[in-house]
């Protein structure tokens, strides 16, 4: 399926060699009612590699989250323009949004969002479900992924009889189990006791790692920062600084 400016958005594991995982340039967020105007986010200009470890840093209302949303498709701009592998989002039109978020990217909430009356391997593979991945592929990748995150065993729990730690455990799972370009995390770690979030940030760590898959946080989490290759601050919608580390 091709978006608006004839981009191909249904191969999401194919990625041009040197392509950024994402590139915004003068991106803004503007609400207004009656006269009163808020900008959420402004004039946010960046890049960000594949394979990075990244945390949107700020205060409540900093914008992150909504700087998070639009990357992800799921809040518009209000001007500007983002690019994920290469794919111009703003020209999508809202059925291709919905296939790039399947096929390109993962998400992780901080309040799970598990379907209750799936059990934890059905959740994590609800995404390849609605990829069409046979059923029995599904299960084989799901319960692999699941080895090796410490939810082997627990597959046919469903989600009222998981811990909180072992919830987000199956939401990273169903985030990366599909192999995305980029996974989008907002406050991943905020329900967590500091055990918890530990594990959870170092497994997240672990799969940057290992299987290459670029992480992008939206946190007030100090214990995640700690974690990240770089930090972007931002203060009331914009960008004040820019730290990458070793």
């Amino acid at each position: 399926m091709s978006g608006a400016n004839g981009n191909d958005v249904s191969t999401g594991r194919v990625r041009a060699v040197g392509t950024p995982a994402v590139r915004t340039e003068s991106l803004w967020k503007v609400y207004e009612h009656d006269d009163i105007r808020v900008e959420a986010v402004r004039d946010v200009t960046l890049t960000i590699e594949q394979g990075e470890f990244v945390v949107l840093a700020g205060p409540s209302g900093s914008g992150k989250t909504t700087l998070l949303n639009m990357v992800g498709g799921l809040t518009r701009p209000s001007e500007g323009g983002i690019w994920i592998d290469g794919i111009d989002v703003t020209a999508l039109s809202e059925r291709d949004l919905a296939r790039l978020r399947l096929e390109r990217l993962g998400f992780v909430f901080q309040a799970y969002n598990l379907l209750p009356v799936l059990t934890a391997l059905e959740n994590a593979e609800f995404t390849l479900l609605l990829r069409d991945v046979p059923a029995d592929q599904r299960r084989a990748r799901v319960e692999k992924l699941f080895e090796r995150i410490g939810m082997g065993g627990l597959e046919d729990r469903r989600p009222g009889k998981l811990s909180g730690g072992q919830q987000q455990r199956v939401a990273v799972a169903r985030a990366v189990v599909g192999e995305p370009a980029l996974v989008l995390a907002d406050e991943p770690t905020a329900n967590l006791d500091t055990a918890t979030s530990t594990a959870l940030i170092d497994l997240m760590a672990e799969l940057n790692r290992d299987l290459g898959t670029t992480f992008v946080f939206a946190t007030h989490d100090t214990r995640l920062m700690d974690r990240a290759r770089r930090v972007i601050r931002l203060v009331d919608g914009a960008v004040v600084d820019d730290d990458r580390r070793d």
